[in-house]
């Protein structure tokens, strides 16, 4: 029997990170990566992309960038035949691509909306459709769907509908797809995140406007570091979770308790 570290491994495993070249994206792969996974980055930035890669190849795993738009079905399809091709296998999966708008619903376009939701929600069912089918094939793998904080609660003061409907929306999803697929040994599971300290949300947590609103309202009373979310992130990915499915693991500082 493997002792308790051992279960946290990802020894010769081979991951996805969706919206891998950038922010808490690049942790991720960082994070999988140290655990000694071999990373496919999944990212519509072809300038990041291509770093990230590098990056983890220099931590001496294998690697490789594949440009990928998540809302677009043949663009994920795509990405994981590339990654068939390559690895052979894919062993889990990080959906982290999102994006997000701050303005009042009744402002909001219609096609902004569709745009937020075709990347946070169906992009993710995409990716989970299309990696799920090969796991299912081989009954093994591992699901790992970043949803939020704003998944749970409204945020204050910035106004973001669609942003909060979307992460809701992967909530249920997580859950319904744990529940189709347990059966075929792919777990499905999320993260929530709150506040998190990224060079995109510093100029927010400077702003009295916001980081003084946030700050007060965290019990822990400070931002989380990206590096706090990779280990949480491990787990799920590991077999150190394996009685674990359909979970969200909610990483807010203590935010939603209150």
């Amino acid at each position: 029997m493997a002792n308790v570290l051992e279960k946290f491994s990802l020894v010769d495993q081979v991951g996805i990170v969706t919206g891998g070249g950038q922010g808490l994206g690049r942790t991720f792969c960082h994070a999988f990566a140290e655990a000694g996974a071999d990373i496919i980055v999944a990212e519509i930035n072809a300038k990041t992309g291509p770093h990230v890669a590098d990056e983890i190849a220099r931590l001496g795993r294998r690697s490789m960038f594949v440009e990928t738009d998540v809302s677009d079905q043949a663009s994920v399809q795509q990405m994981v035949a590339e990654a068939l091709s390559t690895f052979g296998r894919i062993d889990f999966l990080m959906n982290n691509a999102g994006i997000v708008q701050h303005l009042p619903a009744e402002q909001v376009d219609v096609e902004d909306w569709r745009r937020v939701l075709d990347v946070n929600l169906t992009g993710v069912f995409l990716c989970c459709q299309a990696v799920g089918r090969h796991m299912l094939e081989r009954r093994s793998g591992r699901i790992i769907n970043i949803a939020s904080m704003s998944g749970l609660i409204v945020n204050f003061p910035q106004c973001q509908a669609s942003y909060n409907a979307s992460k809701a929306a992967v909530i249920h999803l997580t859950k319904s797809l744990a529940s189709e697929w347990a059966s075929g040994n792919v777990r499905v599971n999320a993260i929530a995140p709150g506040y998190m300290n990224t060079a995109m949300a510093q100029p927010f947590f400077d702003d009295p406007a916001y980081g003084g609103v946030w700050i007060p309202a965290i019990p822990m009373k400070r931002p989380g570091e990206p590096e706090e979310l990779g280990p949480v992130a491990v787990f799920l990915a590991s077999e150190a979770s394996s009685y674990i499915t359909g979970a969200t693991l909610v990483v807010d500082g203590g935010y939603t308790i209150w």
